[in-house]
């Protein structure tokens, strides 16, 4: 962190309560480069959030959905991870690319930046490179899935995800042939993506109506929430609203449901606390 950040950190914690209290008990995120300009043409960027405990912790990697607000889902999520224990890198996917939102056109390469963070983490000393996971929301939901099942993303990756959680992703073409242990969240009446859908990637149906062998890929846990939306978890929608003909709406009893079985999940696959 540079001298400057510190002292903004400062300030901001002695206008809000003690200081060192503070401080110790939540670490302020980073901007970090997680590639150089000289290696990728749209080099990646993210909010970074160290434990702050000694020794090499387990860590998430942050996907966010196709409104690309990186900087929320890390206040949402990734200060809530890294409280448990679990460095947290929030990915800006949009931001190096020039794309502002659901209706920009999506480049083929989003489906690798997953493992540019992850290859990312490995490197720091901080992290132990045996116990990442990936955890993506809606479109980020859909790239952590396809980090994890088998095929040419996972395959070509000489670092790999120890487990993936994805809330309310667009489960059709997948065929659940996952390589690592794998939580989905989903509300039952979400109309973006279908709960039945991921019931169909669960039971190994794809939209093709071709079907997984029962021996192949790793079980996958789906947890499906009555009475909830798209967006179940995002606080800024207690007064429900459309988007792209969609309904989006928090759901206070879902994500409290669902923030501790993200909890469970990720100390039973990832270790933590």
């Amino acid at each position: 962190m540079t001298s400057l950040a510190k002292i903004a950190a400062v300030v901001a914690v002695l206008l809000t309560g003690n200081a060192v209290e503070c401080i110790a008990a939540e670490p302020a995120p980073i901007v970090v480069e997680i590639e150089s300009p000289l290696d990728s043409p749209h080099p990646l960027q993210g909010y970074l959030r160290h434990t702050g405990v000694a020794g090499p912790s387990p860590a998430v990697v942050l996907l966010h959905s196709c409104n690309g607000n990186w900087r929320r889902l890390d206040e949402r999520w990734g200060k809530r991870i890294a409280s448990w224990g679990y460095a947290a890198l929030t990915v800006d996917s949009f931001g190096p690319r020039g794309i502002k939102s659901c209706g920009d056109k999506y480049p083929n390469d989003l489906a690798a930046d997953a493992y540019r963070a992850l290859n990312f983490l490995v490197r720091d000393p901080a992290i132990d490179p045996a116990r990442v996971a990936v955890l993506g929301f809606a479109q980020g939901g859909r790239m952590a899935l396809m980090s994890v099942e088998h095929g040419f993303t996972e395959q070509t990756s000489p670092n790999k995800f120890r487990a993936a959680i994805a809330f309310y992703p667009p489960c059709h073409g997948f065929k659940g042939d996952m390589t690592v242990p794998t939580l989905v969240l989903i509300g039952e009446l979400d109309d973006w993506s279908l709960a039945t859908e991921c019931r169909n990637m669960v039971d190994g149906r794809n939209d093709w109506g071709i079907s997984r062998q029962k021996d192949q890929g790793v079980p996958i846990k789906l947890i499906v929430y009555p009475g909830a939306y798209h967006a179940f978890d995002a606080q800024g929608l207690t007064t429900p609203m459309q988007l792209l003909g969609h309904h989006l709406e928090y759901n206070p009893s879902a994500t409290d449901q669902s923030i501790g079985a993200v909890r469970e999940f990720l100390k039973a696959q990832i270790g933590g606390n």
